[in-house]
């Protein structure tokens, strides 16, 4: 995962619902990168775009400016991939496998909850005094699996589809894509199968 540097593009409430919304249903994340003061998660089956050859339907989340990844659990096995991190030249690049079960941004309520849920927690952070108890970053998000939470943040937060770099516009237009594919999938489920659109909660399809 590798993309400019350049200021990033502010999202507004609404589009953080939607990204929200999108991972939540089949999305998992799959990779955890570090490059010393930037951020990456990426996960698949996210609710974005259409069918297309080597599309994978990902979305990747990327902080820097002060960034931060703090993790919370219960067994130090679930926790691995943190083990590979190189503390000397702040660098991680691990493929992990995790459903999602909430995702939240910048909820200091909900950030309490991981406390209490979680026995242990580990951070990694270009900030030497960094303190997860006392988050002064403008941006961070939350994910919470079977196993464990995450947190990451930062000063800036941006979002990338395997092509682009996401604002407003084009996550809203990535969106109407999956929900036409997903029309057009119910059309024809007798010829083709897709775990995606099987498990769609919308009522109307069951």
């Amino acid at each position: 995962m590798r993309f400019s540097l350049k200021i990033g593009v502010r999202m507004n409430v609404r589009s953080l619902k939607l990204i929200r919304d999108v991972i939540i249903n089949s999305g998992k994340l799959t990779s955890v990168e570090i490059a010393q003061d930037s951020v990456y998660l990426e996960f698949k089956d996210v609710e974005l775009g259409s069918h297309k050859f080597d599309d994978d339907f990902s979305l990747t989340v990327r902080f820097a400016g002060e960034s931060f990844l703090s993790v919370f659990y219960n067994n130090i096995w679930d926790i691995d991939f943190l083990s590979k991190y190189n503390y000397k030249h702040q660098l991680l690049s691990e493929d992990v496998l995790f459903n999602i079960e909430e995702v939240k941004f910048i909820d200091f309520e909900y950030l309490n909850t991981f406390f209490y849920n979680f026995n242990k927690e580990k951070t990694v952070s270009s900030v030497d005094d960094f303190d997860i108890h006392n988050i002064r970053n403008d941006f961070f998000m939350l994910i919470e699996t079977k196993d464990v939470a995450i947190v990451a943040g930062g000063n800036q937060m941006d979002f990338f589809s395997p092509s682009e770099r996401l604002d407003d516009m084009s996550l809203r237009e990535l969106s109407n894509q999956w929900m036409l594919y997903l029309l057009k999938y119910h059309l024809k489920r007798n010829i083709i199968k897709d775990p995606m659109c099987e498990n769609h909660p919308l009522l109307s399809f069951k």
